[in-house]
């Protein structure tokens, strides 16, 4: 009989430790819970100036990259320009000669 009591306690203690580790943040004291929604607000603050410091930064890169796409279109026209005065320069099967030179420079104007 006593092994009975004492497996029924046993059951009933364990019943309270999980109640009261499902319920023990609902119970702590006034103290306690200030104490917590102030370690809450320390963090909210510091990820809110982490955000605006990320945010900063992508700033400061996304204006890097428009400067980068604007530079590389000026790039881009330029080649194209230059790969066209290549090919237009380049003697077409004739022998270079001050006829087909100026054949040329009256094409180009």
């Amino acid at each position: 009989e006593l092994e009975n009591q004492l497996t029924a306690k046993s059951k009933t203690l364990d019943e309270l430790k999980q109640s009261l580790a499902s319920n023990g943040s609902a119970e702590q004291t006034p103290e306690a819970q200030s104490l917590r929604i102030a370690e809450l607000c320390e963090m909210k603050d510091s990820i809110v100036n982490q955000v605006a410091q990320l945010k900063a930064s992508m700033e400061s890169i996304l204006e890097q990259w428009r400067a980068y796409d604007e530079i590389y279109a000026e790039v881009s026209l330029m080649t194209t320009r230059y790969l066209y005065c290549i090919d237009q320069c380049k003697p077409s099967g004739e022998e270079a000669s001050l006829e087909a030179l100026k054949k040329q420079v009256k094409t180009l104007q």
